[in-house]
């Protein structure tokens, strides 16, 4: 893996949200019915990636539905397209689904389904003297953008051990910035370590020596914790039942497939990096990343209402309070939908 191509790929996918049409073929005709699908070229968004790539959810929607991909590098994006109603269903973290159930009028986003559980890690520099959390005063932390999953779980860990950020008084300096100037700072020995996603955990420890201090879901109850979610705009899901029916069986059948054939997953990943950003990741970057990464339906339910509850408490969600009531779409009987009419 080429370092320079790989920072010049991921700058290039937070600058620039791929149109319509990314993964659909040349000189399909445009159809009534139509899907659009969010998701990041990113490891942890393996069921869109592999389950498009494969043409099982071509396959199951048929000719009368439109599949539109388009992607997207942040949460925060996602969730303004959704907004805008130009997006219908996402894949996106627990921190930005949250985020629009709450400010979205009427909770209008909804979780349908898990996509992937755990793959996070907090990675050390090697040159850095961090061995435990009490070594993490007066160092410098990166985590990505403010408000993801991976900063609230930094943040809510340096809580837990009575430590703050520097902007809030304490030792510990926090730098939220994206994944590829992480990769750029580790580099450079300009931060002592950072809480990551897969596959960059896995990229700072095979490429740049790092040391994994420990897993995120080894905090976690279970060693679970939602990590990808598949949401939706609920006026969408509640006007087209059957296609969001077949999308979630689409999705289901890909994460049985994917656990099942992990180094044909590794390939047809690789594929598509290679087709979108012009650069593919290692061979043992890709298998490490899938050996800590869950591919799931799970929701994980406990731990969205886990993640809301530390959002809370670090200011993100407002002063008003907040309520997730109605957050996981009832498929079956449209319950959350007639609960929050």
């Amino acid at each position: 893996m080429k370092i320079g191509s790989l920072v010049a790929a991921g700058v290039g996918a937070i600058v620039l949200a791929v149109a319509v049409g990314i993964l659909a073929q040349e000189g399909q005709e445009t159809r009534d019915n139509s899907i659009r699908v969010a998701f990041f070229p990113n490891i942890g968004h393996a069921i869109p990636i592999v389950g498009l790539e494969r043409g099982t959810f071509e396959e199951n929607l048929g000719n009368s539905t439109l599949i539109e991909p388009k992607l997207f590098d942040s949460g925060p994006q996602v969730i303004e397209s959704l907004f805008a109603n130009s997006i219908d269903l996402a894949y996106v973290g627990p921190g930005p689904a949250i985020n629009g159930f709450l400010k979205s009028e009427n909770h209008d986003v909804v979780i349908l389904s898990g996509a992937a559980s755990g793959g996070a890690s907090f990675v050390v520099h090697p040159n850095s003297e961090i061995n435990s959390v009490a070594d993490f005063a007066g160092k410098r932390i990166a985590a990505p953008q403010i408000g993801n999953s991976q900063d609230v779980s930094l943040r809510n860990y340096l809580a837990e051990n009575n430590l703050k950020s520097f902007e809030k008084g304490g030792s510990v300096i926090v730098y939220n910035i994206p994944n590829p100037d992480i990769y750029t700072l580790f580099t450079k020995g300009e931060i002592d370590g950072a809480w990551v996603p897969e596959p960059w955990a896995t990229i700072l420890v095979e490429e740049l020596d790092g040391k994994r201090l420990f897993f995120e879901e080894d905090l976690w109850p279970e060693k679970k914790f939602a990590s990808v979610l598949l949401i939706g705009r609920q006026d969408y899901v509640k006007t087209n039942p059957e296609v969001v029916a077949k999308w979630l069986e689409s999705h289901e059948k890909t994460v049985s497939w994917i656990n099942e054939n992990q180094k044909d997953t590794r390939v047809i990943f690789n594929d598509f990096m290679l087709e979108t950003m012009g650069q593919s990741l290692s061979d043992d970057v890709i298998d490490e990343s899938l050996v800590h990464l869950e591919i799931t339906t799970d929701s994980v339910e406990d731990s969205i209402h886990t993640f809301a509850q530390r959002a809370d408490s670090l200011g993100y969600l407002g002063r008003d309070g907040y309520s997730l009531d109605g957050i996981f779409f009832d498929i079956a009987s449209n319950e959350s939908f007639e609960e929050n009419k």
